[in-house]
């Protein structure tokens, strides 16, 4: 014990201390103005098609109406290959030019409400809520930033 002690004292006294991180934002790297808001789904075993079915009546259909108002930039859908691995094994993915457009507005609203119309909004609601908790369980949410390492 009295050997690992000395030599902790000598690798310290020589400078093989841990580094400390040297990397300043904006200067080595930039973060980026658009973030990601990404869903983690865990869905049941042989549910895959079914929810994909739902998902594209309700979810990509949002997408694409918040998209061609310009609310978004961008949606995506990610399917693991392994999916009985790990916490998820689809990744719903929408991209926003800034945080500030994440930011909900009776404008927008009502815009995708007029897009979309009351009688279909009502039938993805009742969709959402009587089909999807027999499929799946969203297991996270984030939003993320990308970084670029300069």
């Amino acid at each position: 014990m009295k050997r690992i002690f000395s030599l902790l004292l000598i690798a310290f006294s020589i400078g093989l201390t841990p580094a400390q991180a040297q990397l300043e934002p904006f200067t080595d790297y930039e973060i980026s103005d658009a973030v990601w808001e990404i869903g983690t789904i865990k869905v049941k075993t042989n549910a895959g098609d079914h929810y994909l079915e739902g998902l594209k009546a309700t979810w990509v259909r949002g997408a694409e109406i918040s998209k061609e108002l310009g609310y978004i930039e961008d949606y995506s859908i990610y399917s693991s290959i392994t999916p009985e691995s790990g916490d998820f094994n689809l990744l719903l993915v929408t991209k926003y030019a800034s945080l500030a457009d994440m930011t909900p507005s009776k404008e927008k609203y009502e815009a995708i409400m007029d897009a979309l119309g009351q009688e279909q909004a009502d039938a993805d609601s009742k969709r959402a809520l009587e089909t999807y908790p027999e499929l799946r369980e969203i297991t996270g949410s984030y939003i993320v930033h990308e970084i670029d390492l300069k």
